[in-house]
């Protein structure tokens, strides 16, 4: 079976986080991110679930996730993954989004997965220069036009991608935020929102497309990705995002984020480039 590498470089200048999964078998759990992706599949398949659609995304398949979009896949036939993506931020989308259209506000992906020739023109050359650490500007050109192309061709207003929310799911959404560091269960979450436990289960599952334990666990993971960033140890980001221990915060963020804590901390240590793989793994 062929090796898993994993390997992940964050680009200061654009800003954008870039990876590269090869021989991957993981299964990835149903989960949203807070951020854009855009990832290109280079050889394999899986079974794809998005906004409560399924796809086979194969060799050539572009994926496009707004933020909130709940997502999981799996392996289809035996094969193996390979798969280039980028992570960008609410913050650098607005960038972005101004610098091409003019307009300062969020865009929205109408379509999860695309086959689109052009726009492969444009991502795999950008994923190349950011994990070679380059810096012409070559690099922030072919984002630019990459974003631009989406924009053009699969945009529509972010708001448009987001489910109509009760005010009820939404006051669970709030304390969920306010309270992930403490022991939380579902009596309290129902209690702020003024609903009986099945109403809530039901309602918030069809808005979020992931039931209230998964969306605390997803906040949790979104917090702790931001302490590791700033170089915080793994075992005190476990203590400080609510996780009852270290191991059981390893096994949730690995298993969402395809990375370990250690490695996706050192991503972000001040030295020329990250790039580490998955049997490099030293946990601190």
């Amino acid at each position: 079976m062929k090796k898993e590498t994993r390997t992940v470089v964050f680009d200061d200048e654009l800003r954008i986080e870039a990876y590269r999964f090869e021989g991957i078998v993981q299964p990835f759990p149903n989960h949203f991110h807070e951020y854009y992706v855009i990832g290109f599949v280079e050889d394999g398949q899986r079974m794809l679930s998005c906004r409560n659609q399924e796809y086979l995304i194969k060799k050539g398949d572009t994926v496009l996730f707004n933020p909130g979009d709940n997502h999981a896949c799996v392996q289809n036939d035996g094969s193996t993954l390979d798969y280039r993506g980028f992570n960008i931020s609410k913050e650098v989308m607005l960038d972005l989004s101004e610098e091409v259209t003019g307009k300062r506000e969020l865009p929205g992906f109408s379509e999860n997965v695309i086959q689109d020739e052009e726009v492969t023109c444009y991502l795999q050359p950008l994923h190349e220069l950011v994990m070679e650490g380059a810096c012409e500007f070559g690099k922030e050109e072919n984002l630019l036009l990459l974003i631009s192309m989406l924009i053009q061709q699969y945009g529509q207003p972010f708001e448009n991608c987001v489910p109509e929310c009760r005010e009820e799911i939404e006051q669970a959404c709030t304390f969920i935020k306010q309270h992930y560091t403490e022991h939380i269960d579902l009596d309290l979450i129902c209690r702020h929102a003024g609903l009986s436990r099945s109403t809530l289960l039901r309602a918030f599952t069809k808005d979020k497309g992931v039931t209230p334990y998964s969306y605390l666990e997803n906040v949790r993971i979104s917090e702790a990705k931001k302490l590791l960033e700033q170089g915080m140890a793994p075992v005190e980001t476990a203590l400080q995002t609510g996780f009852t221990d270290q191991s059981h915060f390893t096994n949730y963020f690995n298993r969402f984020i395809g990375l370990t804590p250690g490695i996706y901390r050192d991503i972000f240590l001040e030295r020329p480039l990250s790039q580490n793989t998955e049997d490099q793994i030293d946990e601190n």
